[in-house]
């Protein structure tokens, strides 16, 4: 297994602050570790309460009675968040790198808005954001086993897209069409004074949402609507059923690749025959079959 230190820091003995920031390495980014699970585990609880802070401060009852304390408590969020961010930069190797990453940009957008609250007023309500570094409990909990699958159904998502966008296409167009048919019908009268609101009434009766804002009035629109009822049912099971044929297909495609002989399954795409047994890999007339002679 490759020491994540030296992918961050090819030669640390030759820095001077090496085993302070390889300690600190450990710490912040190490789940193999007591040390790095309890780190990951304080960071989650910080995390949780910030948000719930300021949740709290949104409540109207809540900030007269506490505002003061929420804000400083606030504040002290910040400022620990701050220092695990700086000791972040400090413990890799390339700090522009970790910057610009996926962490690295939620990290620094964590903190950013209570500074900016000093001079813009209010901004301090964007610290909700602080909730996707809640993603960091897949490094706690060794959920990164399933990453083969999160793949499996990003590559299945990928595949469909062009089929899914055909999709929606045909249902915007069909909404317009129904949305155009209603307005014609109901008029202002019932509510429907423009083509655009008569669109968003026909997106939210198709997606059997049905917010009840917007109804028609007259029979022909009743019936129109029924219709549209009825036809978002039958078209909410396309979209899943693309991705499930996707999904099914890279299944079959893994499971052609288990070995008949031992049940081996980690074996890549081109693989004609086992590396642990050595039997064949094809799905057809080759079971148990002999890899050729060298």
């Amino acid at each position: 297994m490759r020491d994540p230190w030296h992918d961050q820091d090819p030669d640390p003995s030759n820095d001077p602050r090496a085993p302070w920031r390889r300690a600190w390495f450990d710490i912040i980014f190490g789940v193999d570790t007591r040390s790095g699970r309890a780190f990951d585990v304080v960071l989650l609880c910080l995390i949780v309460a910030s948000v719930v802070a300021v949740a709290l401060e949104s409540v109207a009852s809540i900030r007269a009675s506490y505002g003061p304390w929420l804000r400083g408590l606030e504040w002290c969020f910040t400022a620990a968040f701050t220092a695990e961010y700086v000791l972040r930069l400090i413990c890799v190797r390339s700090p522009w790198r970790y910057a610009r990453s996926f962490f690295g940009v939620v990290d620094l957008l964590a903190i950013l808005p209570t500074y900016l609250s000093v001079l813009l007023p209010g901004a301090q309500s964007l610290l909700v954001i602080r909730a996707l570094r809640l993603l960091r409990v897949f490094r706690v909990l060794k959920l990164v086993r399933f990453s083969a699958e999160s793949r499996m159904l990003v590559d299945a998502l990928l595949a469909s897209r062009a089929k899914i966008v055909v999709f929606l296409g045909m249902m915007m167009s069909l909404a317009l069409i129904l949305g155009t048919v209603v307005y014609w019908v109901e008029g202002e009268e019932s509510g429907f004074t423009s083509i655009p609101r008569a669109l968003y009434w026909a997106i939210v009766t198709m997606t059997t949402v049905g917010y009840g804002d917007l109804a028609p009035q007259t029979v022909v629109g009743q019936a129109v609507a029924s219709a549209v009822m009825v036809l978002g049912y039958s078209i909410i099971a396309v979209p899943t059923g693309i991705v499930g044929a996707e999904v099914t297909q890279r299944l079959r495609a893994a499971t052609a690749l288990l070995c008949p002989r031992c049940g081996r399954g980690d074996h890549r795409a081109a693989a004609s025959y086992c590396w642990d047994c050595g039997g064949a890999l094809a799905p057809e007339g080759l079971e148990g079959e002999e890899p050729p002679a060298s």
